[in-house]
Parts: structure tokens; C-alpha cells; sequence
């Protein structure tokens, strides 16, 4: 069984997803932050909590930040950058939103 790791969002990707999608729904069905919060970043987090190790590097030789680019339930795609901390927690530090 692979290793879990404790992962944390930190508040400068609770930020980066403010400005990035609205408060509420759009008007045509647009995701809301709330929206991605519930439906998208629980398996962001799943997925740096038992997989940090596979993903790639943020820049080649520093194996403490790693980058997850995927496909979203409510976006076309998404970036999420994380940090491994001395405490061996992950620490989510931004997200990027194609939508």
C-alpha cells in the first residue's frame, strides 16, 4: 500500500480560485468556487495524498514540488502545484483553471 501523506490547502489557492471563478453560478451554468471546492478538490487532495511521488516535478531536480494537470468534472482542465513540507505534509500553493 502506498504511502498517505497529510495535505493541506493553503489560503493563497483558496485565493487563486477566487479570482479565477465567481462566487456564484454563471449564468449559463458556470462552476462557482464552492462548486470546485465540493466537486473537484477532493480528489486533487486524494490524489497528492497517496500519489505525490508519481507526479512530475514543478522544476526538474526538486523532487518537493510536484504538479497535477487533469481533466475536471466541472472545468475542461486544471493545474494544482504542491509543496512537500519538512513535516512530509503536502501543502497545495496554487491552482490554475482552464474553463
Amino acid at each position: 500500500m502506498a504511502e498517505r501523506r497529510t495535505v493541506r490547502v493553503s489560503p493563497a489557492a483558496f485565493d487563486q480560485l477566487d479570482d479565477q471563478l465567481r462566487q456564484e453560478r454563471g449564468p449559463v451554468g458556470q462552476p462557482s468556487v464552492g462548486d470546485f471546492i465540493v466537486l473537484e478538490l477532493p480528489a486533487v487532495v486524494e490524489r497528492f495524498a497517496t500519489g505525490f511521488d508519481e507526479l512530475p516535478e514543478i522544476i526538474e531536480g526538486t523532487p518537493t514540488g510536484r504538479m497535477l494537470i487533469a481533466r475536471g468534472l466541472l472545468v475542461r482542465a486544471y493545474v494544482a502545484y504542491r509543496i512537500l513540507l519538512d513535516d512530509d505534509t503536502v501543502e497545495i500553493v496554487g491552482i490554475g483553471i482552464d474553463p
